[in-house]
């Protein structure tokens, strides 16, 4: 059976949700309806849908004129089984002295690595994005400076392969936590995968907002591979559950958004250590004053 997927672009966020509100309303309706601000600081918004019917492209346009958007782009995807193609055309990464592969390359995993297991799954960070893979590297640099670090959280976990890289190169048990709950089964699964099972504490909260992880801080590193809007909401917090002389590795930061986030966590106690860009993400070594 076709997919069809409509997308578009909208100026401003209410028209963008209210736009996505009457699109479920079509007929035929979308099996699933997204809104999301794009991260390139145009300000614009994209709304888009996915059909399992060809979707009504009169509807589509009254709606797009009603909402200020832009014309709707209809797409017929083919019928691809998108997560075993990207299992097949994922190639390992090295980020350090850390390997991320797939299990369909476990047999070719070199001799001196530090061997990372996470397949194409429903969550974020396979470690192909340059976000994760900086992060690996930004604690891998740690570990070589020889960095005291016994407690670790990952905030915003995703498939929990930072947690997993600390759990396999420390003495600790890392917490690893996701707001989305698909996102903490898939980290459940890869911990278990990996072979550190109560090795690595999986939680669904938002922020530090669960009395594990306010109990179990102030941490000697977190990371936080997440948005720029998010780890500016998170500043306050982050000074609060990062240790004095602590680390915090962030990501998921656009380059030309890295200088306001430092600034942000300079105002909130954290000196910068290092900048790392891969791509067009950055990722920021952060350690806490005091």
């Amino acid at each position: 059976m076709p997919t069809y997927t409509a997308l578009t672009l909208v100026p401003d966020e209410q028209n963008a949700k209210d736009l996505g509100d009457a699109m479920e309303r079509l007929d035929p309706e979308p099996t699933g309806v997204g809104v999301f601000e794009m991260e390139d600081g145009s300000g614009l918004w994209e709304v888009g849908a996915y059909f399992v019917e060809a979707p009504d492209q009169a509807g589509l346009a009254l709606l797009a004129t009603a909402f200020s958007a832009q014309g709707f782009t209809i797409s017929e995807l083919p019928e691809i089984d998108w997560v075993a193609k990207v299992r097949r055309e994922l190639a390992p990464v090295e980020a350090g002295r850390f390997w991320l592969y797939g299990s369909h390359d476990a047999e070719n995993v070199p001799e001196g690595v530090v061997p990372l297991l996470v397949d194409a799954a429903m969550a974020f960070g396979t470690g192909h994005h340059g976000t994760t893979k900086g992060c690996l590297v930004a604690f891998d640099a740690l570990l070589n400076a020889g960095t005291g670090i016994e407690r670790v959280a990952d905030i915003g976990c995703g498939t929990a392969v930072l947690a997993m890289a600390a759990a396999k190169e420390l003495p600790v048990v890392p917490l690893a936590s996701d707001i989305d709950a698909v996102a903490v089964e898939v980290a459940e699964a890869n911990v278990q995968a990996n072979g550190l099972e109560g090795r690595v504490r999986c939680l669904e909260a938002t922020g530090f907002d669960h009395p594990d992880l306010t109990g179990a801080g102030p941490f000697d590193l977190v990371f936080a591979n997440i948005l720029k809007g998010p780890l500016i909401a998170l500043a306050p917090d982050m000074a609060v559950n990062v240790a004095p002389g602590g680390h915090a590795i962030l990501s998921g930061i656009l380059n030309p958004q890295a200088n306001e986030v430092v600034a942000v966590y300079d105002g909130a106690g954290f000196d910068l250590v290092e900048r790392l860009e891969l791509g067009d993400w950055t990722t920021l070594t952060l350690k806490r004053r005091g």
